[in-house]
Parts: structure tokens; C-alpha cells; sequence
């Protein structure tokens, strides 16, 4: 169940008897047996610790420094390296410093949708021009998401809240197909500087001493409205509703982060058989995240945002992001992407960053932005964080949308052991009847059990 609202205990996977290796630590196999050690941690500051505050200039300047290395020996290479490039700040600070080390214009390459609120090719194609590379659009469209969903996920091994990994696998190919091997990405930009909204929420309710009240709610509520895309997935909650004790107990706050997954378990309980769901009543779900976590050393006594940062990057980085959305679908076209924002010297220098050089107000990544201004588009410098999506999968007639309600309809479905056929059959009739509002607002729930559904068939599972 944890798997069906997007949440999984750590090291699990969807194999029975097959774990993960976990972040930071090797796996010695020998005569004596199997040893998981660990090599390296995260490890924030306690807020009580003493340091020594420096200069704004001095952190952005130590951070450029950091960074600018980091994107530098990931341009060794035997074979030509290109660039993922989105309208985003990440993978345009990746660029702005790598075309600095290169004498040739360096290739980037930008996914291009169908659907306006979700293409960012403008401002890509003006970053391109500034650093001076050589920019390639790949158009995708519904259609070719439908297509290739089932292999994308194939390859994924996992659910998905959205079809964005299936964009990144043709994106993979067509890099491919374009002769490179290696591309430098942007992801963990956002575990490391906090991006995400639900990092500026938390910044906003538990890192705001001195603030006036009104303003922290004034805030709060525009930040809502300016990830009006993303809010579902990544946002959620209100202020003074406590969903999870547990967190509450052992943290002293209730990370953002929990609520869209917490909201998520409750909408898709109708499609649940009681005797799957029997095992989780009463169970505070925020254990799938805590589970393995060293509360005590790694988290007590850190900035909450800190706290987030580090249960973020335990979690939904290391199963999701780097997974689903990077290296599976990056190696199924034998693509080794290499993510310069992962550098430990990057990460280590940003642990003993204040929490204020992230998060300013509403503003995300601001040590960033000033880091690297001067590679930069002012567009994309004054641009707020707009995550990596596809367009909504059940809007609209086309053969995504398609692909979702046969799914749902399909004998595949009602073998699930763990679903309410006629529920999820039903839910296939529904979305016809909803609005565009209605149907966004559960695209991530379809989805996941889409691709649960997909998983159960491709893997052979309804027919064993």
C-alpha cells in the first residue's frame, strides 16, 4: 500500500526478495557472507552548533566555486557530452558553466510539449543562445507518450504519478540517436537547495522567527497560487492540521512534504480491497518515510527545513527521482547521465550553508541564482521553480488519455489482487463525466494505478 500512494520504505523495491542498496553505503560479497557499510551521510549542522556567519558574498562565492568544479570534471570524457536543458534554472546553470570550459558550442537538448503551460522551449532555446550551444528540441506529444508508456516503465521498475518519465526516456533516445553517451542533468539541484514548494512552505511555517504572522500567511497563500501545476503533487496541507503524530513526536513539525501523500491514501481507498487496506488502519503512514532513518543523530536539533531536506533526499530522491526519472530511463538508450549538483564537495559545502542562502522568502535556490547570474537569462533568473512535468494524462481525447481509461477497463485491472475491479472499472466512466478541473486534481492517483496495472501485465503477473 505504501508502493500505491507513492511512498516507499526505504531500500524496498517491487520484487519480492530484491532490496536497494542504500545511499552512501557499499555491498561486500564474499565467503563470509553479505556486508552493507556505510561510507557517507548527510550530515546538517544542529542549530545549536556554533559557526562561524560569513558574508552573503562569501557563500555565493564559495558556492560558485564549488559548483563550477563540480560541472568541470564531469566534461571528461572519451566521447562527445551534451546537455539536458528545461527552462529551468538547474540545468541552465549546468550549461552557462560548462559552455565556459568548452571551446566548441556544447549540445543541449530540450523536451518540447504540446501543451503551453507545460513547454518551457522558449526560454531554453534564449539560454542556448546566450551560452552559445547548439540547441536541439525534441517535440513530444500525447501520442508518443501513449506509445512508449509500457516500455518506459518496463525499464522504470516502479509506479508513477505522472507520464514525465516517459518523456525523459524519448528524451534519452533521442540523444541517443543523436550519437552522445553521456549528458551532464540537473537533477538534485532541488534536494540541495531546497526547490521545491513544499521546502518554501516549510521555511515559511517553522523557519520564520521574526516574521509577522499575516505576512508568513500571505505568503503562504502565494505560493500556493504560483504552483497551481505542481500543487497536487508536491503541495498540500494547511496550517494547524496535524495528519501525521508520529511526525509530530519524533521531528516536533509535520514536514509539508507528507500531506499530498497522505491525501493521496485517502482518495484512493474506494479502490482497495478491505482486506489489502486492513494492515494500514490505525498505522500512522508517515512511518514508510521515517522507517530507517536515524531520527535521533541525523535529524533532532536541525533547521526544519534542514529536517525535510534530509528526509527528502533519503527517500523520493534516491527511489524516484534518480531512478524512474533518471538513471533507467537514461541507461535503457545506454545514456550515463551525470549530475554535477550531486558532487559531495557541492553538498558538503551547502550543509554548512544557512538556511536563508536556499530559501528567501518564497524565492527557492537563492544562492544559486546569485551564484550564477552572470551565465544566466534574466528570464530564467527571475523564473520560479516549475518542476518537471508532462501535461495532464486524462485531460482531453487523445491516445494518452485513451491508453488510461482502456487500462483501467482492461481484464488486466480486475486481476490485480489488491483492487476493487468494479471501482477502478468505474472510475473509467467517471473521468468522461469531469471537469478539466475535476480530472487534474486525480491525475496522480489514475496514474499510479495505471502503472500498477501496466506493471502486473508487462511483468506477467496476470497471467501466472
Amino acid at each position: 500500500m505504501h508502493f500505491s500512494i507513492g511512498l516507499r520504505p526505504p531500500q524496498s523495491t517491487l520484487f519480492d526478495g530484491i532490496h536497494s542498496l542504500p545511499p552512501g553505503h557499499y555491498l561486500i560479497a564474499d565467503e563470509r557472507g553479505i556486508r552493507v557499510t556505510q561510507y557517507w551521510d548527510i550530515e546538517y549542522p544542529s542549530v545549536d552548533e556554533p559557526s562561524e556567519a560569513l558574508p552573503e558574498r562569501e557563500y555565493v562565492a564559495g558556492f560558485r566555486s564549488a559548483l563550477d568544479e563540480a560541472v568541470r570534471i564531469r566534461l571528461r570524457a572519451d566521447v562527445p557530452v551534451g546537455c539536458y536543458l528545461s527552462g529551468g534554472i538547474d540545468s541552465c546553470a549546468v550549461l552557462g558553466l560548462a559552455a565556459r570550459h568548452r571551446s566548441d558550442p556544447i549540445r543541449a537538448f530540450t523536451l518540447r510539449f504540446d501543451h503551453a503551460d507545460y513547454d518551457e522551449g522558449d526560454v531554453a532555446r534564449e539560454m542556448a543562445q546566450k551560452a552559445g550551444a547548439e540547441w536541439v528540441p525534441i517535440p513530444i506529444t500525447q501520442a508518443s507518450l501513449a506509445d512508449n508508456f509500457s516500455d518506459a516503465l518496463f525499464h522504470g521498475e516502479a509506479l508513477c504519478v505522472n507520464s514525465h518519465f516517459v518523456a525523459k526516456f524519448l528524451l534519452s533516445r533521442a540523444v541517443r540517436d543523436a550519437g552522445f553517451k553521456v549528458v551532464l542533468t540537473g537533477e538534485g539541484s532541488d534536494e540541495v537547495l531546497g526547490g521545491y514548494p513544499h521546502f518554501r512552505a516549510d521555511m515559511l511555517r517553522y523557519d520564520n522567527a521574526g516574521q509577522d504572522p499575516a505576512e508568513v500567511k500571505r505568503l503562504l497563500a502565494e505560493l500556493a497560487s504560483r504552483n497551481r501545476i505542481s500543487r497536487g503533487i508536491l503541495l498540500g496541507g494547511s496550517d494547524g492540521d496535524t495528519i501525521s503524530p508520529l511526525m509530530l513526536r519524533l521531528l516536533g513539525f509535520e514536514p509539508s512534504m507528507y500531506a499530498p501523500f497522505s491525501a493521496r491514501f485517502e482518495r484512493l481507498r474506494r479502490f482497495y480491497r478491505p482486506e489489502a487496506l486492513a494492515p494500514f488502519e490505525g498505522v500512522d503512514r508517515a512511518s514508510a518515510l521515517l522507517d530507517g532513518i536515524d531520527v535521533k543523530r541525523r535529524l533532532n536539533g536541525r533547521a526544519p527545513v534542514h529536517q525535510s531536506l534530509y528526509l527528502w533526499g533519503k527517500t523520493i530522491l534516491p527511489d524516484y527521482i534518480l531512478t524512474l526519472l533518471g538513471d533507467r530511463m537514461e541507461m535503457a538508450h545506454s545514456i550515463e547521465g551525470r549530475v554535477p549538483f550531486l558532487d559531495h564537495e557541492v553538498g558538503e559545502f551547502l550543509w554548512r550553508t544557512p538556511v536563508n542562502m536556499k530559501i528567501r522568502g518564497t524565492t527557492e535556490k537563492y544562492i544559486l541564482r546569485e551564484a550564477t547570474r552572470d551565465v544566466l537569462t534574466d528570464t530564467v533568473y527571475q523564473r520560479q521553480k516549475h518542476p518537471f512535468l508532462s501535461p495532464p494524462e486524462t485531460a482531453g481525447r487523445s491516445r494518452m488519455s485513451e491508453l488510461i481509461r482502456d487500462t483501467l477497463r482492461s481484464d488486466a485491472a480486475r486481476s490485480v489482487p489488491f483492487f476493487q475491479g468494479d471501482e477502478v472499472r468505474s472510475l473509467a466512466d467517471e473521468l468522461d463525466e469531469m471537469s478539466a478541473y475535476e480530472r487534474g486534481s486525480i491525475d496522480t492517483d489514475v496514474m499510479l494505478m495505471v502503472s500498477t496495472i501496466l506493471l502486473h501485465e508487462r511483468f506477467g503477473v496476470a497471467s501466472a
